[in-house]
């Protein structure tokens, strides 16, 4: 009987994925080390690992020419010390593209500029940036590539002033008119997106007393409910990222999406810096890059889908700083996994055929590596759930006779357990397609089956 439901769950997993809009993984390619593989073979790595997406911090000749062909999407980035001369003259982003994107697109496939790293870090250059983004946008626009390539900026997550609840999310507020709104308008008038360097390691470490580490790994835990809003977070970077969307709606921004540039936890650190462990490396981006794969947004916002640069793909033996900053690599410099990180919906499937026969429990709840759940928000009014419910047992034709008076998840009968299980329905159905866990923004996605009575939610069907 195991074999039979690892087996249908993983056939459920390939499907949901091929036609479900599943989040993307990527990786940040650095270089402070003086004992790395080859940029051809660092090339055949990613190929072998089946990534298809890689950031790097500069745009060095010799590491796009080994891209070409590759089929890698590939960002590249400005540095910082170049802000103030990109900002200042067209001619020198006009040259910067000449010889830095026109000889290698679209060969290497350029798909987008970071320009500046954590800018909001250095107040000296703030100013700096929009000017140069813009700079560089009319460079690209005349070369007809304004629209091929993107331009973005990674902010760091202390941009924000305020993070604690998600839901009263801000920004600093010596940032939002010199760096953040212009940035904003800039990304809205260029259809781009925010990039954000998000790490629940550094929030973690620094308050191990007040944060849970199963919360940190995206393990299962009770949650954390958001005093404003009454979503509950089950992880703690879905909470830094809805800080973040939080603190966009408060400057008018709703629209923009938001690309974690880089999240990582280090497998080695100093013996300040809590939690920092080869095994809770391997616990959150192997939970992080299942939970990206699995589709879905944040409970803000449900219906992005999580796409994600992990940080980083070597050790790097040259970084200066404590004892973490060269311990952030999923590889060696000889290519050997520090530590096993499934990167691929193929490869998140097989662990989970691996452990479907023992699937963890944690307080009763079932926790299946790669699934979600979608269940209703218990804050919102009694009408728009039960009008949700209604909706999802008619219309949706989702399969709502285990709700039903007698039946086997009659039983807690209150509205929010009969629309939960209702709302779960319709969106295993539609192989938890982007949008289908909403119903007029009364439900939320979970990683945690849904535990009412003994009521069990289906998977799929």
């Amino acid at each position: 009987m195991a074999f039979v439901f690892a087996s249908l769950f993983l056939s459920f997993l390939l499907f949901s994925s091929a036609f479900a809009e599943t989040g993307k993984i990527g990786i940040n390619y650095g270089r402070i080390a003086n004992n790395l593989p080859t940029p051809t073979e660092v090339v055949q790595l990613l190929k072998k690992q089946g990534l298809t997406r890689v950031k790097l911090y500069d745009s060095d000749s010799n590491v796009l020419k080994a891209f070409s062909n590759s089929g890698i999407s590939v960002t590249v980035a400005i540095p910082n010390e170049n802000l103030t001369a990109a900002a200042a003259s067209q001619s020198f982003t006009d040259d910067w593209v000449k010889n830095n994107i026109l000889p290698f697109y679209p060969a290497t496939n350029i798909s987008a500029v970071a320009v500046g790293n954590e800018v909001n870090v250095d107040s000296s250059i703030t100013s700096f940036l929009v000017p140069a983004m813009s700079n560089v946008f009319a460079s690209l626009r005349a070369n007809a590539l304004d629209t091929a390539i993107k331009i973005s900026s990674p902010i760091s997550f202390n941009a924000l002033g305020n993070s604690f609840p998600s839901s009263a999310g801000s920004f600093k507020e010596e940032l939002v008119t010199k760096m953040i709104q212009p940035m904003l308008e800039f990304l809205t008038n260029t259809s781009s997106y925010l990039m954000v360097n998000a790490y629940p390691f550094f929030a973690y470490s620094g308050n191990s007393d007040q944060i849970s580490l199963d919360y940190a790994l995206f393990k299962p835990n009770s949650g954390v409910v958001d005093s404003g809003n009454g979503l509950k977070y089950n992880s703690l970077f879905e909470a830094q990222l809805d800080a973040v969307h939080a603190a966009m709606d408060l400057l008018k921004f709703h629209d923009i999406k938001v690309v974690v540039t880089e999240t990582g936890w280090p497998s080695h650190g100093d013996e300040n810096e809590i939690g920092a462990s080869l095994e809770n490396a391997e616990g959150y981006n192997g939970n992080l890059v299942k939970r990206v794969l699995s589709g879905g947004g944040t409970p803000l916002r449900p219906n992005d889908p999580l796409d994600v640069y992990l940080f980083a793909l070597f050790n790097e033996n040259e970084k200066s700083g404590p004892t973490s900053e060269r311990n952030y690599g999923l590889f060696y410099p000889n290519e050997e996994k520090v530590y096993s990180v499934p990167l691929t919906v193929a490869e998140v499937a097989t662990e989970v055929v691996a452990v479907a026969p023992a699937a963890a429990v944690d307080g009763g709840s079932k926790v299946i590596v790669g699934q979600t759940w979608c269940v209703a928000n218990e804050e919102v009014s009694k009408e728009k759930l039960q009008n949700g419910l209604d909706w999802a047992c008619g219309a949706g034709k989702a399969d709502c006779r285990p709700i039903q008076p007698g039946a086997t998840c009659y039983n807690p009968s209150s509205l929010a357990a009969h629309a939960s299980y209702a709302f779960n329905s319709y969106y295993q159905l539609k192989a938890r397609a982007a949008g289908t866990c909403d119903f007029g923004g009364v439900a939320h996605v979970v990683t945690q089956s849904p535990k009412f009575g003994t009521c069990t939610f289906p998977t799929g069907y």
